[in-house]
């Protein structure tokens, strides 16, 4: 292991710890005592400095977003780890992300799923997440460029959805995509955003349960252009 290898493991293990950190702190008020042992495990393993651009390696590990262009971020580290064990993934899993942005976060659930179906508006974003998976192998990840306000008719039903921006509202195509059992975890909201999970039951009616108060994009349309700032 290169001297630059060593510190980027041991970046990776400070972020785990803070992660664990936050996590003591708010879990109390979340009702959860941890972050799963899976989750942390892939979350320590996966390069997240690979998902930034060069100039912000060094941001890459703290726990705080950090810009990607096209006015979007990578999420910090904790609510990544924690939208993600709110999923409640296993191995057989088929998930639906909307939003693949820098593709970190598609990276964690390749790890924890059978495949991941992830829904991306911005194209040149979409694309450097595809380069990103491919340097790291991660053969069980379809990509699309598209309106995730739509989800992906033709995979549907899926296991879990999460969602890494905010609607106003949520999109009832999402609610139709999802199995029974399953869990849908986004933010929600335009000025004052929470993190929300929406349970479908086995008679199709749906429970809604708030987190915590989040800070997301906006989850925009097909036709908005994007900023590359």
């Amino acid at each position: 292991m290169s001297a630059l290898e060593e510190q980027l493991a041991t970046s990776r293990e400070r972020m785990v710890h803070e992660i664990k950190r936050s996590m003591a702190s708010l879990g109390p008020r979340l009702g959860r005592a941890a972050i799963s042992p899976r989750v942390l495990h892939v979350m320590g393993d996966i390069p997240r400095h690979l998902f930034v651009a060069p100039d912000h390696m060094a941001e890459a590990y703290l726990n705080r977003p950090v810009a990607i262009g096209y006015k979007q971020t990578i999420s910090q580290p904790f609510i990544v780890a924690l939208m993600t064990d709110l999923l409640d993934l296993k191995p057989e899993d088929s998930v639906l992300e909307i939003g693949t942005g820098s593709g970190y976060q598609t990276a964690i659930l390749s790890r924890l799923t059978k495949e991941v179906f992830t829904i991306e508006l911005c194209e040149p974003l979409a694309e450097r997440a595809a380069e990103a998976f491919k340097k790291l192998g991660l053969t069980n990840i379809k990509g699309r460029v598209g309106d995730g306000h739509l989800g992906w008719p033709e995979a549907a039903p899926f296991d879990a959805i999460v969602v890494t921006a905010s609607p106003s509202t949520i999109p009832p195509p999402l609610i139709d995509q999802l199995k029974p059992g399953g869990r849908l975890v986004m933010p929600l909201g335009e000025i004052a955003q929470q993190l929300i999970v929406v349970e479908k039951r086995s008679d199709l009616s749906t429970t809604l349960r708030e987190i915590i108060p989040v800070c997301f994009v906006p989850l925009t349309r097909r036709g908005t252009p994007p900023d590359q700032d």
